[in-house]
């Protein structure tokens, strides 16, 4: 019998797919799916760390295309709802779907189903509201900013909105619960870090996805790009929420990866 396993990735959902993928090919009895700067081992289970294959996650990605554009949606939000142990019960649910050849086959009152379900809607409601309420600040030298601290990590979801709706102006959406943020520069998104420790650290009253950003904040911030170039904080390494390039349908900005 397969030796029981905690499989490890790198955090993005690249690599998720990948150890959905390497669990089916190894066929491995997975015990748990942790992200390593999470890991809790179990006292007699042996890990396996993933390397993330952009090629092996489109695999899996296209065979729940195949199957249902829900399923996908369902999938990439409850993933980003960063819930813990969101992946060994997302990969329940791609066993299931695998079994039972389509997602409609499944049973809706079933447990995981409402959770993976419930996790979803959570996530988009989230989306929506930032996409809803969410307004910019202006700094000093004319970039247009706004500071979050999101519950769910949604900015991989809104960028789409932001692009087509403000695309007459620079901006940058930042998480600082995460410490990445989008940057657009009137043509492509950019995926982009900030060395701004000190500035985190006087924000951190910022728990309200909704509350407007108050001007001790605004002050900081507008201190904190005045004193740095934009260019230099874009992160070209940046790869917690690439999605497979054919299928970035939920990603929902092919430029934002």
């Amino acid at each position: 019998m397969e030796k029981e396993k905690i499989l490890l990735y790198d955090g993005s959902f690249n690599g998720f797919l990948t150890s959905i993928f390497t669990a089916f090919e190894e066929k491995i009895n997975v015990v748990d799916i942790q992200r390593k700067n999470q890991v809790q081992k179990g006292l007699f289970t042996e890990t396996q760390t993933i390397l993330t294959q952009v090629h092996k996650a489109k695999r899996v990605w296209n065979g729940i295309s195949q199957r249902s554009n829900n399923a996908m949606k369902n999938i990439y939000f409850a993933f980003l709802s960063e819930t813990p142990g969101i992946e060994q019960l997302l990969y329940s649910y791609i066993q299931k779907i695998v079994a039972k050849g389509s997602p409609n086959h499944i049973d809706l009152a079933d447990d995981m189903v409402f959770r993976i379900n419930y996790l979803a809607n959570m996530v988009s409601k989230k989306k929506n509201r930032m996409e809803t309420y969410m307004k910019f600040n202006v700094s000093i030298d004319g970039a247009h900013f706004i500071i979050v601290e999101p519950e769910f990590d949604i900015l991989p979801l809104v960028s789409k909105h932001f692009r087509s709706n403000f695309s007459d102006r620079q901006w940058i959406i930042y998480d600082i619960k995460r410490n990445y943020g989008l940057y657009y520069n009137f043509h492509t998104i950019q995926l982009m870090t900030l060395d701004s420790k000190g500035i985190i650290a006087n924000v951190r009253p910022l728990n309200n996805l909704i509350q407007t950003n108050a001007t001790s904040v605004i002050e900081s911030w507008n201190t904190y790009f005045a004193n740095n170039s934009i260019k230099s904080l874009i992160s070209n390494k940046l790869h917690t929420h690439q999605l497979p390039k054919r299928q970035r349908k939920y990603q929902e900005d092919k430029e934002a990866v």
